[in-house]
């Protein structure tokens, strides 16, 4: 039996690498027919496109693959990316990461792609749209107006100055969305901005969507900003298809502040019962934590990463938590840990740009969903075990 263990495991060990190869190959034949230097090869321009590669699975598996700086899983209409930063502080080292296949899914477009950008700086992804407009996709995009087009570091302009239209949320709040909306099939969301700092320095996740009920929502939500230029408490709460299943697994999207995000988090909590697992940037808000004690104190294993920046704060929950006696701990990235992910008896997974903060309940202009599928929450748990082994108990704080 031990035998036949090992050699399915050697058979899986070799599936996974010849897919890793197999997406590093076509991330290389991309680089050097668009010019797009997404492997940080310095390929000659020449303007071209090569599909996504598709990776062939048995209907219902799941496939896994490792970029150079990044892990990633798809199954059936959901993919699922997540960076891997490595600490290293040298740009020339960032290449490889989840922008590399963003970048191929633009080269793959034919007829539209909207972009929600809080930030946008990525030279891949800068490329991949000129050239995506250069071959007649009709390309739009809403940002931030101070994080975004203000931003120092922005190519924004490089877009603006190839004719592509930027509207700009010009209130003190912020267009806090990460959304790219691909030919009307596919919807990018997550906590990833589309900057250098979160695609190799930050932990970040991408979640990928085939959905014509998961775009349509999305695009609802892209018109009130781009077209109706109506943002945060202005926008009107008519997403389409709220609730609503894809292949049987039941799907909820979200944006705050026109819906109430936070009771929609607060049900998926308070359901639990086996265990909650939470990586959060930010985490203020107290009837949440309560919701957190509360399971915790039926039985329920509660684990959770606090974003070190701002954790031992008298806003932020980790200190109720921890005084609690619930295992919580600091992210031992020197950068930033980005998650606004929680984890629900391994089955649901809440994903998405809104971070567990009064500002983004308020206020900020953001997206959530709610999805539940063993398969997805087993990677956003690998993701979250990877992020525990590397976090530290908090040694400092007072419970008084």
């Amino acid at each position: 039996m031990a035998k036949r263990k090992s050699t399915a495991s050697q058979q899986r060990n070799l599936v996974g690498s010849i897919i890793g190869v197999i997406i590093l190959l076509a991330a290389f034949i991309f680089s050097q027919i668009t010019g797009i230097d997404v492997l940080g090869i310095n390929p000659t321009p020449t303007p071209s496109i090569v599909p996504i590669p598709t990776i062939l699975t048995t209907p219902g598996s799941v496939a896994t693959f490792n970029l150079p700086q990044g892990f990633a899983a798809q199954k059936g209409f959901w993919q699922v990316y997540f960076t891997a930063p490595t600490g290293n502080r040298d740009p020339a080292s960032y290449a490889g990461g989840i922008d590399t296949m963003l970048a191929i899914a633009i080269g793959e477009a034919r007829r539209t792609i909207d972009i929600a950008a809080y930030e946008f700086n990525l030279q891949s992804l800068t490329q991949a749209v000129l050239a995506a407009k250069q071959r007649g996709v009709v390309i739009r995009v809403v940002a931030d107006n101070e994080d975004g087009l203000g931003d120092d570091e922005t190519t924004l302009h490089q877009l603006i100055s190839a004719g592509i239209p930027v509207v700009t949320d010009d209130r003190t709040a912020l267009m806090h969305n990460k959304f790219v909306i691909i030919d009307s099939t596919v919807v990018w969301t997550g906590s990833w901005n589309f900057t250098i700092n979160d695609t190799y320095r930050n932990n970040n996740n991408a979640l990928v969507i085939r959905s014509r009920q998961a775009v349509a929502n999305y695009q609802a939500e892209f018109n009130e900003m781009f077209v109706d230029r109506r943002f945060g408490p202005s926008s009107p709460s008519n997403t389409p298809n709220a609730q609503f299943a894809q292949d049987a697994i039941p799907i909820g999207v979200y944006f705050a502040p026109e819906d109430d995000v936070i009771r929609a988090i607060d049900d998926a909590l308070s359901a639990a019962q086996r265990s909650i697992r939470f990586m959060t940037f930010s985490f203020t808000v107290d009837e949440m934590g309560d919701i957190l004690i509360s399971r915790a104190g039926a039985g329920v294993n509660v684990q959770g990463i606090f974003e070190r920046t701002g954790s031992e704060t008298e806003f932020s929950e980790m200190t109720p938590l921890f005084c609690a006696g619930l295992e919580v701990r600091q992210d031992g990235n020197p950068f930033i840990l980005h998650h606004k992910v929680f984890i629900i008896d391994d089955v649901t997974v809440i994903t998405g740009s809104f971070n567990i903060s009064g500002n983004a309940t308020r206020s900020n202009d953001e997206n959530l969903v709610i999805i539940s599928d063993p398969d997805l929450a087993a990677q956003y748990t690998a993701e979250f075990n990877r992020r525990w082994a590397e976090a530290a108990t908090p040694t400092s704080l007072s419970c008084q």
